[in-house]
This record gives C-alpha cells, structure tokens and sequence, in this order.
C-alpha cells in the first residue's frame, strides 16, 4: 500500500503539517508508521480517516466529539459520508437561501436610484410639448405600448436613463455630420445600427423581427414626415430628416428581416 510522507498528507489535504502533528498528538489521526528518525507515514485508510474529521468539522463538530464518533465500535464509513453528504446538501441549500436574499438586498439598495414615475422620464422637458408629443404617441402606437415603453426606461434608473439620453445624443451628432454621405453606405449604416440599439431600449425588445423592421422603418418615416423630431435649435432639418429616412429603411430592410 502507498505510504505518504506529512508533508504530502499535508499537501493533499491542505491543512497545516502542524495540525497533523496535533491530531497525532491527541490521539485522532495516528499515522500507520514512524520510521527510526521520527516520520510519520499514513496509507490511504489514514486519508480516508482525515477526509471524515475534515467533513465533521465542515459540520461544526469538535474535534472531541470526532474522536468519540470514529472510536465507535459501529462506525461505518459509507453511513457516514451518506448522512454527510445529506447534511451538507441541507447546508448548501440554507446558504443558496442567504445568498439569493443578498443579491435581493444588494438590487435594492442598488435601485436607490429608480425613478418612481413616468414624470421623471421628461424631467426638464417641455411640459406641454411633452404632453402633445405623448398624447400623439399613444394614439399612433396605443397606451399599452407607451406605458411598457415608460416602464422599461423606468427600469434603467436615473443613471441608467441618463446614460442612453447621452448616448443618443452623441448617436444624433455623428448621424448629423454623415448626413451629406450615401445613406447605405458602411459608414452611415454603422451608426443607424447605433441608433437602432439606442431606439430599441427606449421600446423594449419583445418584438419579432419583422415587427421590429416595420416599426423602425415607420419611426424613419415619421422623422421626415414631421419636422419636431429632427429640429436643432428650433430649426427644420429637412435634408438630415430625409437622410435618417433612407438610412433607417435601408437598415430594416437589409438587417432586421
């Protein structure tokens, strides 16, 4: 049979060589042989041994009560590591419980900073033209859709919701600046699927594709069919409304289905 120095058992089992040399000393796991120097020599019986005193311990026995259980004239080892193995599947489900409740706790505290309202989503806006664009938009797309919409932005948080504003805003610059360019081209259609990503989060993603093309190709046909979604500084820009257009339909058509 293998004989295994200390230091390997103790290499094996990662614990310390000087808590093997205290069990040994207090009579819990005596090694199978010393040679005439002094070292002691453990065989698999001995590991098998140590790999229960270990598992009691994981059960939060001590180490006196361990000694008792294994000097027991009925011990039985596979009845052993069978109610071990209960034991600690019961434990392992009590911290699954600890662990869900603080990622719960950790999502909440979180959330400190979610907007209670949809009010919140137009904070700073115009109050009356956001009550005309709003009413118009629930009689194009109906209430529900608006109000999911609201909720899903709603969800982002105030930091969140800040965060997908600049990013449309920067989105909208660089669409600006390409606006002489071909609307197909690899370039434009680059940041029309920038666009898109930023539109789709205001919408939600539960759409099918081909709801999805209808719905971005008929936001492109809006955006030149009315004048307040493209204007910059109170000024119409009817070319860069045709160009997103154009841009917007070639994107639905080619990439979404």
């Amino acid at each position: 049979m293998k004989k295994y120095t200390v230091k390997e058992v103790a290499k094996i089992s990662e614990i310390s060589i000087r808590t093997l040399h205290y069990y040994d000393h207090i009579g819990l796991l005596i090694p199978d042989k010393r040679s005439a120097a002094g070292y002691r020599f453990y065989t698999e019986n001995e590991l098998l041994t140590l790999q229960q005193i270990l598992f009691y311990k994981e059960l939060d026995f001590s180490l006196s009560e361990i000694k008792l259980i294994l000097a027991g004239q009925n011990f039985d080892l596979i009845g052993a590591l069978k109610e071990q193995k209960q034991a600690l599947n019961q434990r392992k489900q009590r911290l699954d419980s600890i662990l869900d409740t603080i990622e719960k706790t950790i999502r909440h505290l979180e959330k400190k900073d979610s907007m209670k309202s949809p009010d919140e989503l137009y904070k700073g806006l115009n109050k009356e033209k956001t009550k005309i664009y709003r009413k118009e938009a629930i009689k194009k797309y109906g209430r529900e859709t608006i109000e999911k919409s609201e909720r899903n932005l709603m969800a982002l948080g105030k930091e969140g919701y800040e965060s997908l504003l600049r990013k449309q805003k920067e989105n909208s610059r660089k669409l600006f600046v390409l606006k002489n360019e071909d609307p197909t081209s690899a370039e434009v259609q680059k940041e029309i699927a920038e666009h898109f990503q930023i539109i789709k989060q205001f919408w939600g993603g539960d759409k099918t594709d081909t709801e999805m093309s209808k719905a971005y190709a008929g936001l492109g046909q809006l955006y030149e069919a009315d004048d307040r979604y493209t204007m910059i500084d109170g000024e119409p820009q009817v070319e860069f409304a045709s160009f997103l257009n154009r841009a917007m339909r070639h994107f639905a058509t080619t990439q979404l289905t």
